[in-house]
């Protein structure tokens, strides 16, 4: 090997403090280091026992303890090595158990005025611009017990390359998105549902089309989920679509569209919020009020 004039050879040797790969031989026929033993025993300890027949003996000069009690050995242990952490169980996060998600049942009667402490599934259902969102947001904020909200248009939106815009045209690769999307809010509320945390999805949802339908979300979540439909008028949906940005913003003539096809609530037997002269918070009070109706007397849908 040559090295370029005034260039400093490589530390080797002891003493040099070069801490190298172990010796390898370069050359066929060079038969390199003899190998090292493990060296005896000393006075009083055992002798280790051979390795069973087709087993791999330890490599040398690495101790292997025996398990702690209570450890399950993994797969490949030898009786004498070390035993790898137990594999988390199924329904485990680190050392608190999570319930499975079922099917969410009707709640229990509330105690008290309003839905009080009871563990709920909501469907806020509305046209663009009808307020769902900043509402649910709020009514899930201010209520006493845990509570999260999922919005479908969220949930949509995290599929960043490939993204299915439905402004763009309803097709195929749109809906299968929206289904996906709907499935994944859906085993979301139940999760949060079973794990004692109610939860309150919003979804513009059409009275006429049984893709965008509440059969599905009846599937995803279960038989307990309450839907209440918040239908302001069509100059206040007008005027806060206009203060939209992005692609949740949408022209004039589409919101005039949805809005009046979900005018097709009215008579479903659904309870309807007309908000226009609310404000959020007298929105969501009210909100929570229908809603405590529904837990005394569920709507059919």
């Amino acid at each position: 090997m040559q090295h370029a004039v005034g260039a400093p050879l490589p530390p080797h040797g002891p003493g040099s403090g070069h801490v190298g790969r172990p010796y390898q031989a370069q050359h066929a026929g060079h038969p390199g280091p003899p190998p090292i033993s493990p060296p005896p025993p000393g006075p009083g300890q055992a002798q280790p026992s051979p390795p069973a027949p087709g087993q791999a003996p330890p490599a040398p000069g690495h101790a292997q303890p025996t398990p702690a009690p209570g450890q399950v050995p993994g797969p490949g242990w030898s009786g004498t090595g070390p035993t790898p952490p137990a594999r988390e169980a199924v329904g485990h996060t680190g050392h608190v158990q999570l319930p499975p998600g079922g099917p969410v049942p009707l709640p229990a009667p509330p105690a008290e005025p309003g839905t009080g402490g009871a563990t709920l599934a909501v469907l806020l259902i509305g046209p663009a611009g009808a307020g769902k969102t900043t509402v649910a947001k709020l009514w899930a904020a201010r209520r006493r017990v845990p509570t999260a909200h999922v919005s479908l248009d969220d949930v949509r939106e995290w599929v960043r390359s490939g993204f299915a815009d439905p402004q763009a045209g309803w097709n195929d690769h749109s809906e299968a998105q929206y289904r996906l999307a709907r499935r994944t809010c859906g085993f979301a509320a139940r999760n949060f549902l079973a794990n004692g945390i109610s939860c309150i999805l919003d979804d513009a949802v059409f009275p006429d089309r049984p893709v965008v339908g509440l059969g599905g979300w009846k599937r995803h979540v279960g038989p307990g989920l309450l839907p209440v439909v918040l239908l302001p008028g069509l100059e206040i949906v007008l005027e806060r679509n206009a203060e939209r940005s992005g692609n949740r913003r949408l022209s004039d003539e589409e919101v005039a569209r949805i809005h009046g096809r979900m005018a097709g609530w009215y008579g479903s037997g659904l309870p309807i919020i007309d908000n226009s002269t609310y404000d959020v918070e007298t929105t969501a009070r009210v909100l929570d009020d229908v809603l405590a109706r529904s837990i005394a007397s569920p709507p059919a849908w």
